[in-house]
């Protein structure tokens, strides 16, 4: 039987009713991840590293981050230049398959939080998929998209249509000093959503539900 079964049951949907919308935020587990890659293209860029932190009762689990750079063949010498992850970087690294599994056993049913999710878990699945693996299904949060529903609509003020995580990391004075590092990213967006839900939660009560209907 496959070691990794136990992590794929979550995947299946037999019961909708299995996953608690209306459970509170603090009692949810929540796995912020960031990923390095060689480029924007989901079809041909490939992942270098996957950092990922837990979030759990308002606060962020150190001991159980996560960070797994990746063996690939292809590099992009100007993508180097922002996370800095050289193919001589570190000369033992896991093979795309072994890091992916790492990654769903630490991953289980979490709820996702990334800043820009989409582009995050799209690599991601399109590795997945690469090596004979399910994609992913878990549920989702984007600190960009949140962030703008913090934001008063008014003339006075016109809200952008794109906001980087440098923009969260300015607005809620974040250190930058690990910026453009998976895990580093990580955690100023995992500390940009414990921001953005104290300010949902001055205007109404916020649960895990509300979060999804934004």
């Amino acid at each position: 039987m496959s070691l990794l079964k136990p992590f794929f049951n979550f995947w299946k949907k037999e019961d909708d009713n299995l996953f608690d919308e209306n459970i509170s935020i603090e009692e949810t587990r929540f796995v912020v991840l960031d990923t390095e890659t060689t480029g924007f293209d989901y079809e041909n860029d490939r992942i270098l590293c996957i950092g990922a932190l837990v979030l759990q009762n308002g606060s962020i689990a150190i001991p159980e981050s996560f960070e797994m750079y990746i063996e690939q063949d292809h590099y992009d010498k100007s993508t180097a230049q922002i996370h800095g992850i050289l193919k001589d970087f570190i000369l033992k690294r896991p093979s795309e398959s072994e890091a992916l599994q790492q990654f769903l056993a630490f991953l289980g049913d979490s709820v996702i939080i990334a800043h820009h999710t989409v582009f995050d878990v799209t690599m991601i699945n399109k590795a997945l998929e690469r090596n004979g693996l399910p994609i992913l299904e878990n549920k989702t949060l984007d600190t960009a998209y949140l962030y703008k529903k913090t934001l008063i609509e008014s003339h006075l003020f016109e809200r952008k249509d794109h906001y980087s995580l440098d923009d969260l990391a300015d607005k809620f004075d974040i250190s930058k000093k690990d910026r453009h590092t998976a895990l580093g990213d990580a955690y100023i967006t995992a500390i940009a959503f414990l921001k953005i839900v104290k300010k949902l939660k001055e205007k109404k009560e916020v649960n895990l539900n509300s979060l999804f209907k934004l």
